[in-house]
């Protein structure tokens, strides 16, 4: 039987890796149940990534880079004059608005680094690129703190059901923008 030429497999099989975590829970996947979701041999899924934490890394990297397009696109932090506070707290307004399960998802599997170690490079690779885009705008260390605040904020709202708080959040944000001074 002559072999199928397939190049979209490797990217289905990732996209039926998200499908099953947000359903089921990291919990729940499996090469196994991955391959049902994308519809492909067994095998395929285990061609492509020989462990599930291979696959992990793969969405969660993933995660990094949808995240890092929208905010690019987003252009919220490409005006120099804007307020950064305001367009931060902006971009996570209309995220948590048009995307709440979407960032549950990306949350479940930033937060498996904690369990799985080789997750955790690619975790801080999305803190970095989250922090090299607002560092544009700031000094590095503010990046880094804001890209925490951040962080924080989507925890709790996502952790407690609650709705998000713009006036909250842009006031913590503007605090660190500014040095640590309340508007």
């Amino acid at each position: 039987m002559a072999r199928r030429y397939d190049p979209e497999r490797r990217e289905r099989i990732i996209d039926a890796a998200f499908r099953v975590v947000g359903e089921h829970g990291i919990a729940g996947l499996s090469h196994r149940s991955v391959a049902a979701e994308a519809d492909v041999p067994l095998g395929s899924t285990t061609y492509h990534f020989s462990s599930l934490d291979e696959l992990l890394v793969a969405a969660l990297r993933r995660c990094n880079e949808n995240l890092a397009r929208a905010m690019r696109e987003s252009g919220r932090l490409a005006a120099p004059g804007a307020d950064l506070a305001d367009e931060l707290t902006r971009l996570l307004e209309e995220w948590f608005a048009g995307r709440r399960g979407t960032m549950e998802l990306e949350y479940e599997l930033y937060l498996a680094a904690l369990r799985r170690p080789a997750l955790r490079p690619v975790a801080m690779e999305w803190a970095d690129g989250v922090g090299e885009l607002i560092a544009h705008r700031t000094d590095p260390a503010t990046a880094r703190a804001l890209v925490a605040l951040i962080d924080g904020i989507s925890l709790q709202v996502l952790l407690t059901g609650g709705d998000f708080d713009a006036g909250y959040t842009r006031e913590m944000l503007a605090r660190i923008v500014d040095g640590g001074t309340a508007r």
